[in-house]
């Protein structure tokens, strides 16, 4: 009894078994992420259907692995079976208002593997800048980036990002945001916004992407094939939030065409037709989509396996989670967790007594509901300060 060590027999090695083989495709919103782990005295053994489960098996593992005052690591026995509530856990990082080094979203990355996320939704352009490097069009970020040598993503950077994604079970879904939300692309791609005016004559200022042009669609045709080849994720993120339809309003051009097409004065049509138009390219390459609320709220014909991103509290959200349910759309629920919303003092709590399926509906609805992001948008957010507001 004298040389008894204080723990158990000493643990040499955790048995990894996977019933589906193979380690090289990537993640989806089907992956079965579910895993068994039993830790008994000299036997430890981690299952899991595919390599997805293993993944988060061992991240649980590496969280239950002390260590004691002598320096020596150890475990107590337990058996855990462990599965997903939802299928889609996201985070979004806006590297168009700050950009942020790849350093910053590969952290980012690790950290969110350590908490079992397992997507990333890469809010890569918007208004200020387009840090986007492409090659069918390199105008874009040479015109639209902040510096077209320093802030930028080169075709090389993204597919580090998506390949260390993969390997932490991390899908990247690309969000590409039109026809708001739309400025950086202007001085890359002349003719594409809609010009303003000021009475009879331009005012210098640009709008939303023009919808009545038939080179805008080619445009976007071009632009989402690649998009849709560098990223091999099934969804693409479409974006149609917050179009502001002042400059369509004030151009003669759309006014003539919005007459032409018996639309009267009803803007929300034009946009519903430049979603349809762009909705059926992005059916063409293959792909699915997510969209942010306003593309549901406004009545756009969508298909019926789109994803609607409830983001907005105008109408308190459950609210909006039963309505995009009830008409039989799958939901992605963000609206509890803008995580760039900071105020004084202890405000994270709410962000966990959130429940997303508190909402009027039948069970056929709370399926629909396909899980949740928080959002870090960037405008008070750069790299000094992304990791302790995200964390």
């Amino acid at each position: 009894a004298e040389n008894e060590q204080p723990w158990g027999t000493p643990c040499t090695q955790l048995l990894v078994f996977v019933a589906t083989p193979g380690c090289d495709g990537f993640p989806s919103l089907d992956s079965k992420e579910g895993y068994k782990l039993s830790v008994s005295e000299g036997f430890l053994l981690l299952s899991a259907d595919a390599v997805w489960g293993a993944l988060r098996g061992l991240e649980t593992f590496s969280q239950l692995v002390g260590r004691d005052e002598n320096g020596t690591y150890y475990i107590n026995k337990t058996e855990i079976v462990d599965f997903p509530r939802f299928p889609h856990r996201g985070l979004l990082l806006d590297t168009s208002r700050h950009y942020l080094p790849l350093r910053a979203i590969l952290e980012t990355l690790d950290v969110m593997a350590y908490n079992k996320f397992n997507v990333f939704h890469w809010h890569i352009v918007d208004d200020p800048s387009f840090p986007y490097e492409s090659l069918t069009f390199p105008e874009l970020s040479k015109q639209g980036a902040f510096n077209a040598m320093t802030h930028v993503y080169t075709a090389s950077d993204v597919q580090t990002v998506i390949e260390y994604a993969r390997l932490r079970g991390i899908r990247v879904i690309a969000e590409f945001d039109t026809p708001g939300h739309t400025l950086s692309w202007g001085p890359g791609a002349p003719g594409l916004l809609t010009p303003c005016y000021l009475g009879k004559d331009p005012s210098g200022t640009y709008g939303p992407i023009n919808p009545i042009l038939n080179s805008t669609y080619q445009f976007v045709t071009s632009l989402f094939q690649e998009v849709s080849s560098v990223f091999p994720d099934f969804f693409l993120h479409l974006g149609g939030d917050e179009v502001d339809f002042t400059c369509w309003k004030s151009n003669p051009k759309i006014r003539a065409f919005m007459k032409e097409m018996g639309f009267g004065e009803d803007y929300k049509k034009l946009e519903s037709f430049y979603i349809q138009r762009l909705l059926d390219v992005i059916s063409s390459l293959g792909k699915g989509y997510i969209v942010w609320q306003e593309v549901f709220d406004n009545g756009v014909k969508v298909r019926p396996d789109t994803i609607i991103h409830v983001w907005k509290n105008s109408m308190p959200y459950p609210q909006e989670m039963a309505n995009v349910t009830k008409a039989g759309y799958r939901a992605l629920l963000s609206a509890p967790w803008y995580l760039n919303h900071i105020s004084y003092g202890q405000d994270w709590m709410a962000a966990y007594q959130v429940e997303p399926l508190k909402f009027e509906g039948v069970p056929e609805q709370k399926d629909r509901v396909i899980g949740g992001e928080a959002c870090m948008w960037g405008e008070y957010v750069d790299a000094t300060n992304l990791a302790p507001r995200l964390w």
